[in-house]
């Protein structure tokens, strides 16, 4: 079925707003070639001079004769940001979150996608599976880059059975074809305990060392195990010894990429460190972050920038005085013991400052989910309840689904807020941002005094 572009918006002071393009209006065409998705119409703008053909909602036509500069974007947003259907996963994969979760959460969070312009649009990890050689035309055409692949492992019949799917050892050979194309990639490797670890592990580091320099990276990241998981895969999880041994190989290949190619190339996610009871790498390590949305560095990033950002209010804190105020921070265990640390600091610096900080058990998912993007508000709202928690609480911003003031379980900020009867701040990733909640809470608390 074809489908229509419909205009949702267009920017204030943009190209489409003079030629009068509105809410409504269909694209057609440009340069009389049919849009299939965002990548056709992101390509075909790119000249500067287009013609663009729309249909007003009344059904006339305008051909549009457009004169512009080479990458002007026209300003355009579309109902549906891809421009086409999301495209939903077909594999079965035994690790899978997502058929880990319980019944009668909202329809959304249960959606599998396994699209390759997702990948390239928001970073998503795609299986291959999904894409024909069709997509890979276009990948190679417009030159796609980075495309973000989950190989969990390069031994095809183990990926068929990890996957649950008969083509995905198959699929890895477009890899291949991306490589030659001079595409950048990123990969990531979900490791199963007894399964894909071990010698498979080794195996596949190996094989995709071969892919340098346009396999920038891949992140190693230990299976998140719920306690949904009746009817599914029997998986266990890693234990202290797993995870040393899973870093001292990691170690290995990185010292061996690294002198090859001054690049660490495979990388471990931070549960790794924290499991083995081991330092986190320092940040050069890192290879400029290439994998934080895998947890690879997240913590080392965090740490570095609050101790930039403390270091440099060093002089604010010394002129603060007043009356000692008190807020709170949760998060979740996997953080926990640097969040304090950073809090210590602050509390040291600070003399009028006093921060209280919780650890948030998953008691929704398990105690097995440390992560702090996994927490639901109800557990949130159920472990502080009758706890001190001063003039704001700071919540980290991925306990949110994206955009919105919404949590997992579907309770907002301001449920929360009424519950719990304390104003909440929502903190970004970085460490910059956490000092400023802190210092922005604790303010606002002597302004009301």
């Amino acid at each position: 079925m074809e489908r229509e572009h419909v205009v949702k918006s267009v920017k204030p002071g943009s190209i489409a707003q003079e030629l009068e393009i509105g809410a409504g209006d269909k694209l057609l065409s440009i340069d009389n070639t049919k849009i299939e998705d965002i990548f056709d119409y992101q390509f075909l703008i790119q000249d500067d001079y287009i013609e663009v053909l729309v249909e007003k909602p009344d059904g006339e036509q305008w051909l549009l004769e457009i004169d512009k500069e080479p990458d002007e974007d026209l300003g355009i947003e579309f109902e549906n940001g891809l421009m086409d259907e999301y495209r939903h996963c077909h594999n079965h994969c035994i690790f899978c979150f997502i058929d880990q979760m319980p019944e009668g959460m909202r329809e959304t969070l249960y959606f599998k996608d396994d699209d390759s312009r997702l990948s390239f649009l928001q970073g998503n990890y795609v299986t291959l599976t999904n894409m024909t050689e069709h997509d890979i035309d276009r990948i190679c055409r417009y030159h796609l880059s980075p495309i973000n692949i989950s190989f969990q492992t390069m031994n095809p019949e183990l990926r068929c059975r990890m996957l649950n799917n008969r083509f995905a050892g198959e699929a890895l050979k477009k890899v291949d074809r991306l490589y030659e194309a001079g595409i950048v990639m990123n990969g990531q490797i979900v490791l199963c305990k007894g399964v894909n670890d071990g010698e498979e592990l080794e195996f596949s580091i190996k094989k995709l060392m071969r892919y340098l320099p346009n396999l920038e990276s891949v992140s190693v990241v230990p299976v998140g195990l719920s306690k949904f998981r009746d009817g599914l895969y029997p998986l266990e999880p890693f234990t202290k010894e797993d995870a040393g041994e899973v870093l001292r190989m990691i170690h290995r290949y990185q010292t061996e990429c690294f002198e090859k190619y001054g690049t660490h190339f495979i990388h471990a996610s931070d549960e790794w460190y924290i499991l083995a009871e081991e330092e986190l790498p320092e940040q050069e390590r890192y290879d400029g972050y290439l994998q934080l949305e895998n947890g690879v560095g997240m913590i080392r990033l965090l740490l570095e920038e609050f101790q930039d950002a403390l270091d440099r209010t060093k002089q604010d804190a010394a002129k603060a005085a007043g009356a000692r105020r008190t807020v709170s921070v949760a998060t979740g265990y996997l953080a926990y013991p640097y969040i304090s640390d950073m809090c210590r600091r602050v509390m040291e610096q600070y003399a009028d400052i006093d921060i209280r900080v919780y650890a948030i058990r998953n008691d929704f998912f398990g105690e097995r989910i440390t992560v702090s993007g996994l927490l639901t508000g109800q557990d949130i709202r159920d472990q502080l309840k009758g706890q001190e928690l001063g003039g704001g609480l700071l919540l980290p911003q991925n306990v949110l689904r994206s955009g919105e003031n919404v949590f997992l379980d579907d309770l907002t900020v301001a449920d929360l807020e009424e519950t719990l009867q304390v104003q909440i701040y929502i903190v970004k990733s970085s460490g910059y941002d956490f000092l400023n909640s802190i210092l922005e809470a604790t303010q606002r608390g002597r302004e009301k005094v």
